[in-house]
């Protein structure tokens, strides 16, 4: 997958729990663990913008976008055709 999730990352910075966290936007434990340890296909915006909500962060601090294949310092012809 090219979205990598730094949910886990967000919330050691914030010192918060997933019970904590998982309670405060009201969604159950098991999603929140499956979108923190990245077992996820997709996120409702609802969900992401409750998160950022109470994590006081914005969407970019929590997801990453890396491009598959990509090596440091190796361009594919992809990169050329922009």
């Amino acid at each position: 997958m090219a979205i990598i999730l730094r949910l886990d990352r967000v919330m050691a910075d914030r010192k918060i729990s997933l019970n904590e966290l998982a309670q405060k936007v009201g969604i159950a434990n098991v999603n929140l663990s499956n979108i923190k340890t990245g077992k996820v296909s997709a996120i409702r915006f609802s969900t992401l913008n409750a998160i950022c909500d109470v994590l006081d962060c914005q969407p970019g601090d929590i997801l990453e976008f890396q491009r598959e294949g990509k090596s440091f310092g190796h361009e594919s012809k992809r990169d050329f055709d922009r």
